[in-house]
């Protein structure tokens, strides 16, 4: 009678009562693992009909070798269990799987077989491809830790804790903002007779005291931030004589006023570290321009920029002693130089006495009157050479300026009259 409970293999006749696969299509076609992996056919079976697994509840998923014994059944709630109950729940999981097995059983087996094991090496790489690395703060931490991390106590003696009503172990205080946000939640319960309006009505409770917690703490950070609290005790003051800071040009001060909107955002530390690093890269630039200065000039080391600095400043100087000299020369004879407008500007030297005589007449700078002549010269000679000239005027050469420097172009000789 014990025969007749048993399954064979109908191709190699093998005992297959702990797994067999059956066949769909085929009547009494049942196959051993062996026999159906290597595709076996018999009679009108065909290796590419469907197919059925039939476990009687015996089979071993890890080998008979496996610590434990689990059958095949038992994995399988073991696996419902962790999908209903979650990770961790161990005396809920075991109760699922059967009473032969206790929570530490289910606990062992499942991290040794399904996280540690070759199905957790194979589903759970060592190394996350494609993840995303936070370069803002070290150790991989999140954007803003100011955002996550607890704030630490307040250094206050006994005295000013008891002044502002502060308990230092809950970092908390006697009357908070908005000291009556308890009570939309104080009278609530949970009825199992509510009705869906009820359950969203208390829910909405909970969410609008989350937000006044939520809106508290962000007042306390505020405060922490910017040092609140020991500007009311008139501590910020002897903290300020003690600590010299870094004069804040007016420019900044304008660019503070446009970022403001971005407090809200920001830390105190992070925004000052923020106004710092441009104070930096600001000063970074301005050296990457003398360098380059130094560069044109034919300089490459630093020990001929020092040289070349005190010769600067020697010619600097002597410039404006010149200066000096030249105005001082005029008060004393009682009158202005004749070039005394245009003297000082840029280009003065490379006039000649009769071009600083039309400057000063036409109260036209050196610098303007070159580039005019320039144009003019030069559209002269590309006329003369038959190409078409493209070149401009400045907008700030009337007609009359324009006249009175081509004539006296013209009778200096730099352009014949016909160009004129």
């Amino acid at each position: 009678m014990a025969e007749l409970g048993k399954k064979y293999c109908v191709y190699c006749l093998a005992e297959v009562s702990p797994l067999r696969f059956r066949c769909t299509e085929c009547q009494d076609i049942e196959l051993c693992p062996e026999c159906f992996s290597a595709g076996a056919e018999i009679g009108h079976h065909r290796r590419y009909h469907g197919y059925q697994l039939v476990d009687g509840g015996r089979f071993t998923l890890w080998g008979p070798e496996a610590e434990g014994g689990w059958t095949s059944r038992e994995e399988q709630l073991l696996l419902d269990a962790i999908e209903q109950f979650g990770f961790g729940n161990w005396e809920d999981m075991a109760a699922h799987v059967g009473a032969s097995r206790t929570p530490q059983e289910v606990m062992e087996h499942y991290v040794s077989m399904y996280i540690h094991g070759n199905l957790g090496k194979a589903c759970i790489p060592d190394t996350i491809p494609n993840r995303v690395t936070d370069h803002t703060c070290p150790s991989g931490g999140p954007l803003s830790p100011s955002l996550t991390t607890p704030l630490p106590p307040l250094d206050i003696s006994v005295a000013e804790q008891q002044q502002l009503g502060y308990m230092p172990l809950r970092d908390d205080y006697e009357i908070e903002y908005d000291q009556d946000a308890e009570t939309l939640i104080s009278g609530l319960s949970v009825n199992y007779d509510d009705d869906d309006v009820e359950i969203e009505l208390k829910r909405a409770h909970v969410d609008m005291y989350v937000r006044k917690l939520r809106e508290r703490q962000r007042r306390k950070n505020i405060a922490r931030d910017y040092n609140l609290v020991p500007a009311f005790l008139g501590r910020d003051r002897k903290e300020k004589e003690k600590a010299p800071r870094r004069k804040i040009t007016k420019e900044e001060k304008e660019l503070r006023l446009k970022l403001r909107p971005l407090y809200q955002f920001m830390s105190c530390k992070e925004f000052d570290d923020l106004f710092e690093n441009m104070h930096k890269e600001k000063m970074l630039r301005a050296k990457i321009r003398e360098l380059q200065r130094y560069r044109r000039n034919g300089i490459t080391k630093m020990e001929e920029s020092a040289e070349y600095e005190a010769a600067r400043h020697k010619r600097e100087r002597r410039k404006e002693n010149k200066n000096m000299a030249g105005s001082k020369r005029g008060k004393e004879d009682g009158k202005d130089s004749e070039f005394a407008a245009i003297e000082n500007l840029p280009g003065f030297e490379l006039l000649s006495d009769r071009e600083k005589v039309l400057c000063s007449s036409l109260n036209l700078s050196p610098a303007r009157y070159v580039t005019v002549k320039t144009i003019i010269i030069k559209d002269h000679l590309q006329k003369r050479q038959g190409i078409p000239s493209k070149s401009r005027l400045p907008s700030y050469l009337d007609k009359v300026l324009k006249k009175r420097i081509l004539n006296f172009l013209t009778e200096s000789g730099w352009i014949s009259r016909d160009a004129s």
